[in-house]
C-alpha cells in the first residue's frame, strides 16, 4: 500500500465493530494521579491543558493491544525514502489519546483488535503480533480493500477502515507527516510578476499587463 494512497482512502466510512462477549466496552480505563496543571502556553486555555493532562494520565490500551496497534500503523504507513513510519511519527500514542478523547471509538478499537487476533489464530494458529510479516500482510490484504473483501470479513473491514483513518490523521498532522507532504505553511514569497510564458500565451508584454492591472 503506497503512503499517499492513504490520503485517497480517508473518505472511507468507518463503522463500529460488533464482536460477541461481555468483555467488549466494559474494560475499565486505568487511571493514575493527574499531574498539576502547568502554566498556560502556546495559546492553550487552562481547561484544555487540564483535559489533556487528565487523558494523558490514563491508559486505555494494554501492552499487547498497543504492540498490535504499532504493527498495524506501520503496515499502513511504513518507512520510505522520504520519511519514517507511522510509529516513528508517534501515531500509536495519537490513537491512544483519541481513544480516550472520543470514548465512542473505544469499543470499535478494542473489539477490532480482538477480532484480528481471533481471525489470526483461526487462519494461522497465532495471535496477529506473533505472525511472520508475510502472514500479517496476508490477513491485512483480506480487510484492507472493502470492495474486494468477503462478506464474512466485514467486521475486520470496518476495524481496518477506522485504523487507516486514525493512522493517516495522526501521521499527516505530525511534524514528520507535514514534512512528508511538503507543506510549508504560510511563508513569505517574492512576486516577480507574471511568468513570461503566461504573458506570451495571451500576446501581452509586461508593460501592457501592468497597465491593464493598474488601470
Amino acid at each position: 500500500m503506497k503512503r499517499r494512497d492513504i490520503l485517497k482512502n480517508i473518505g472511507l466510512g468507518t463503522a463500529g465493530v460488533v464482536v460477541s462477549g461481555d468483555l467488549i466496552g466494559q474494560t475499565p480505563v486505568k487511571k493514575t494521579e493527574v499531574k498539576p496543571i502547568p502554566d498556560v502556553a502556546g495559546g492553550r486555555l487552562k481547561e484544555e491543558i487540564e483535559h489533556n493532562n487528565k487523558l494523558n494520565a490514563q491508559r486505555f490500551f494494554s501492552a499487547h493491544e498497543l504492540a498490535t496497534v504499532t504493527i498495524l500503523v506501520d503496515i499502513i504507513i511504513p518507512a520510505d525514502k522520504i520519511s519514517g513510519s507511522a510509529s516513528q511519527a508517534g501515531v500509536p500514542a495519537f490513537i491512544e489519546f483519541m481513544a480516550k478523547d472520543i470514548p465512542a471509538q473505544q469499543t470499535p478499537l478494542r473489539g477490532g483488535l480482538m477480532w484480528l487476533d481471533m481471525e489470526s489464530k483461526k487462519q494461522f494458529g497465532q495471535k496477529f503480533r506473533s505472525l511472520t510479516p508475510a502472514n500479517r500482510l496476508k490477513l491485512v490484504d483480506q480487510i484492507a480493500y472493502p470492495s474486494k473483501a468477503k462478506p464474512e470479513m466485514s467486521q475486520g473491514v470496518a476495524f481496518f477502515n477506522l485504523m487507516r483513518n486514525l493512522t493517516a490523521s495522526g501521521f499527516f498532522s505530525s511534524e514528520m507527516g507535514i514534512k512528508d507532504i511538503g507543506y510549508a505553511g504560510n511563508t513569505p514569497n517574492q512576486w516577480d510578476g507574471v511568468p513570461k510564458d503566461v504573458l506570451a500565451k495571451y500576446n501581452l508584454s509586461y508593460d501592457e499587463w501592468s497597465k491593464h492591472v493598474n488601470g
